[in-house]
């Protein structure tokens, strides 16, 4: 069974930076393509980012240039690095295997952006 838990969230003032961490557990995470969805208050979730087994990159065109995802094959994990954070991107973020179809959700980590 997949297990994805995911930590790092919590209140950040605007502008400023967070990185999300995302530990799998029960999967053979090497070939697994991964992906970050955040859910806004009142929103559909939506993919903000997601990497490939391959390492290939997508993100979300509000989050280009700003954010970042990157994975640890050895260790297992799922990292977004998140800057120049905007009130926008309050939202519970969900740690996913599977990008456009999404096999194991984590329980998410809640990321408020607010002065």
């Amino acid at each position: 069974q997949v297990q994805l838990v995911e930590s790092g969230g919590g209140l950040v003032q605007p502008g400023g930076a967070l990185r999300l961490s995302c530990a799998a557990s029960g999967t053979i995470f090497g070939i697994m393509d991964m992906g970050w969805y955040r859910q806004a208050p009142g929103k559909q979730r939506e993919l903000v980012a997601g990497i490939t087994s391959g390492g290939s990159t997508t993100y979300a065109d509000s989050v280009k240039g700003r954010f970042t995802i990157s994975r640890d094959n050895a260790k297992n994990t799922l990292s977004l690095q998140m800057n120049s954070l905007k009130p926008e991107d309050t939202a519970v973020y969900y740690c996913t295997t599977g990008l456009a179809i999404v096999g194991s959700w984590g329980q998410g980590t809640q990321v408020p952006v607010s002065s």
